[in-house]
Formats: structure tokens, sequence, C-alpha cells
């Protein structure tokens, strides 16, 4: 019996991946998905702002790594966007502003698709939460997973696009954020009228904190995959 700590890494196959763009670029990244099981669902990250540190090892997405494909059946795609190093190694291209990054979310999604993995899902964390909301509108996803969106970079056109296209758009807002709090959210996300705005209490732009960490987690498979819907406090080896 494993107890789920901060630091737990639980069983999965972990492949190292690399992505290539349309635009020639390729990208560094990992899949991590279920020893045995059948995939439930799929989760390709995109990662925070990486010229403030942000990149595929950003905590809440390692622990998904981690956790999720032994305690939810979810295949979990991390990867560094262009001009983005981790431990993993390094991307090629530089950081485009928001941009040029559409490739990015293009060929991990289009990875994914040739895998044969099911019902994906796009799960972004701050500037990961604009570049799924800018480009995945028109891609084969189930719906995207929003963790402490600015907005800073979305226009109101590219939010129009979500409205009632039959994929689910969840934002999950922190009380104490420090860029967008759930009140404001509200607001800036009328377009969208299926939103489904998660506001957590206590919670600040990081998710600092294991029980930041296990709320966030909760949320994301309660998504996509409600069956599993309450993670376990331990872990059955």
């Amino acid at each position: 019996m494993i107890e789920i700590r901060s630091g737990v890494e639980l069983p999965a196959i972990r492949e190292e991946i690399v992505l290539t763009t349309t635009d020639g670029l390729n990208l560094v990244g990992e899949l991590a998905t279920p020893v045995s099981a059948k995939v439930a669902s799929t989760l390709v990250t995109l990662h925070p702002l990486p010229t403030a540190g942000g990149f595929m090892d950003s905590h809440i997405l390692r622990k998904a790594a981690n956790r999720l494909p032994a305690l939810a059946d979810l295949a979990v795609l991390r990867f560094n966007t262009r001009g983005t190093e981790s431990p993993r190694g390094k991307s090629d291209g530089a950081f485009g502003e928001g941009v040029t990054e559409r490739h990015d979310v293009e060929a991990a999604v289009k990875f994914a698709e040739a895998r044969g993995l099911p019902n994906i899902w796009l799960l972004g964390w701050s500037f990961g939460t604009e570049l799924a909301l800018k480009y995945g509108a028109d891609k084969d996803v189930r719906g995207i997973i929003l963790l402490s969106p600015p907005l800073h970079r979305t226009s109101e056109a590219e939010l129009s696009v979500w409205a009632n296209n039959g994929k689910r758009v969840v934002a999950l807002v922190p009380e104490l954020d420090d860029y967008l709090v759930p009140a404001e959210a509200e607001q800036r996300f009328k377009a969208i009228p299926q939103l489904e705005l998660v506001a957590v209490d206590g919670a600040k732009h990081l998710w600092v904190g294991e029980a930041a960490t296990k709320r966030v987690l909760d949320e994301i498979v309660k998504a996509v995959n409600p069956a599993a819907y309450p993670l376990p406090e331990v872990f059955e080896a």
C-alpha cells in the first residue's frame, strides 16, 4: 500500500517521445499510460509560461503523469513547447508569444490520435490555457480543462468560437489568483455558455501544496473519467 504524497510516482508505462511540428521543429516530451488497464481518457497537457519558468515538469502536470495512469486509467502526454527546456531536454525553436505555438498544440493532438489514444482532452495551466482556448476549438478533443486561466492572450472572438460547439470547457479558478479570480472569470467567460466554472477557495495561481494538488487532480478526473472520482488516498500496489 502506497500513501499518496507529494513526490509519489506510481506505476505507469513511461515513454520518451518527440513531436514533430508542421513548421519542422522537434519537441521533446513524455507519454505516461496505465501499466495494464485500458486507457479511459487522454490528457494532452500544455504547460505554464516558459519565460516565467513553466515547462513540462511544472508540478501539477508532473504529478498528473505520476499518479493518474495508475489511479484513473488516464494517458498523460507532456511536452516542452518550442524553445522550452526541462530535464527531458530542450525543444527546438524559440518562444513564439503564444502564436507559433499553435503548431505545437496541433503536433501533440496529432500524436495522440496517431497512437489511437481515446477521449482526448487538452489540459492547460496558465499560459497553457491560452493555447488550449486559441487552438483547441477545431481539434478532435472532448473538451478543455483550464487551470488558473489568465485570459491575457485570448480574444473575445477566440472565446466565442467555443460557444455551444459540443466541447466541454472546465475552468478551475483559484480564489486568490494573481490574474483572474472567480467573479471576474464569470464575466470574462460569458461568451461560453457551457462553461463549467470551479471556484477553489483558498487556492492560488500556482496550486502550491498537496491539498491544492489533490483538488486539481480530483476535478480533472471528475471531468474526464468520473468513474474514478474521487481519487483514493492510498494506492494498492
